[in-house]
């Protein structure tokens, strides 16, 4: 678990000399849905399977952002205040350094 959250894992068929990368598969979803996927992966030139992989990747980046909000909440003050200061300072080096 991670952060309350199985982690993905691969399936263990991935290894299978039987499956390929372009295998399709069948997922049961309700015909309202269906319609609104095609629709908006239509909308944006897309296929289906395309406008899947980016409200994939969306999710992804949304429940890594998520994580690392609970992270930075549960961070204690005073390394939260440690992490602020150091921070600071590279920042003033990064911008103060010149190249010769």
């Amino acid at each position: 678990m991670l952060g309350g959250r199985e982690e993905l894992l691969l399936p263990p068929f991935r290894d299978s000399p039987r499956y390929t990368e372009s295998m399709t598969t069948t997922i049961k979803v309700n015909d309202e849905l269906r319609d609104r996927l095609k629709a908006q992966a239509s909308r944006d030139g897309v296929t289906l399977g395309a406008h899947l992989a980016h409200l994939a990747d969306a999710e992804d980046r949304r429940w890594r952002l998520q994580s690392l909000k609970t992270a930075f909440a549960l961070t204690p003050p005073a390394d939260a205040a440690s992490y602020q200061t150091e921070s600071a300072e590279w920042e003033r080096t990064e911008l103060t350094d010149t190249v010769e």
